[in-house]
């Protein structure tokens, strides 16, 4: 594993102590709402904190964007992109999927990426050109079936619940999907979904304006076991949108294809 991405596992490690040391005593949380549907705990800070001071202890001149903090500035060329607790309302209830997603951009490229599930003890991690590993094995996307890309498939989504505009282009692409594949599910943490989808459990992946930190670690991952990641144009504006379809090759021209006509104009940004 290279150097750069231990250090980044440590970081996740350390978080992810965090959130276990807490997960059976919710109701002992300080628990703020963000905005609505959108909340935070002082897990997430505390799992934050952890994140940050491991990487700048390694690397004090790299810049780093949070999802509590914001951003701190440094080294313009290395950015850190951290969300310490992705599936902050499945934790709240008690609901075992949530993840700790830490990624380092290269003059905007990924170049090491970590996504660890605390409670299953699943560490994912990627380095660019290096392939993507499930604790310590290699992982690849599913085989698609060209003839008929949708056939027998399972299908990763979010529901746009910070952005209820969206509300019904995605409700059209959802019902124009449901019935051509085996099964849709709604798991509530972007990151593992990008990380299953890598490893397989998956095959296709959509979803409407996740966060940067959704996205940024979960994203290299899926590239490098062999998947396609892209906005709702296929191309990669993403990070930027937040519109991200993922998949193998197959399902991922599928599921292009088949929401394009559901597309809002805000949402062929």
């Amino acid at each position: 594993m290279h150097p750069t991405l231990n250090v980044a596992v440590k970081a996740a490690r350390s978080a992810g102590d965090i959130i276990l040391r807490y997960h059976n005593q919710i109701e002992l949380l300080t628990i703020e709402n963000k905005a609505a549907n959108d909340f935070v705990s002082e897990v997430d800070k505390a799992a934050e904190e952890a994140i940050i001071n491991e990487l700048k202890y390694a690397f004090p001149n790299h810049s780093i964007l949070a999802e509590e903090s914001g951003e701190t500035l440094g080294d313009s060329r290395f950015q850190w992109i951290i969300d310490p607790l992705d599936g902050t309302t499945n934790y709240l209830h008690g609901f075992p999927q949530y993840s700790v997603s830490i990624a380092l951009y290269d003059d905007n490229e990924a170049i090491h990426a970590v996504v660890y599930d605390p409670f299953k003890e699943e560490l994912f991690v990627a380095s660019k050109g290096g392939g993507a590993y499930l604790n310590e094995q290699r992982i690849r996307v599913s085989n698609g079936n060209s003839s008929s890309p949708f056939k027998n498939t399972l299908i990763g989504t979010g529901f746009p619940f910070k952005a209820p505009r969206h509300l019904e282009a995605y409700l059209n692409m959802f019902k124009t999907i449901h019935p051509q594949v085996a099964g849709i599910r709604r798991a509530g943490s972007a990151a593992l979904d990008l990380a299953w989808l890598a490893a397989g459990r998956m095959d296709g992946f959509w979803e409407i304006e996740l966060s940067i930190w959704d996205i940024a670690a979960g994203a290299l991952i899926v590239k490098e076991a062999g998947g396609y990641i892209g906005d709702f144009s296929g191309r990669d504006g993403y990070l930027k949108t937040g519109n991200v379809v993922a998949g193998n090759e197959q399902v991922f021209k599928q599921i292009l294809k088949t929401i394009h006509p559901h597309l809002t104009q805000d949402l062929q940004r």
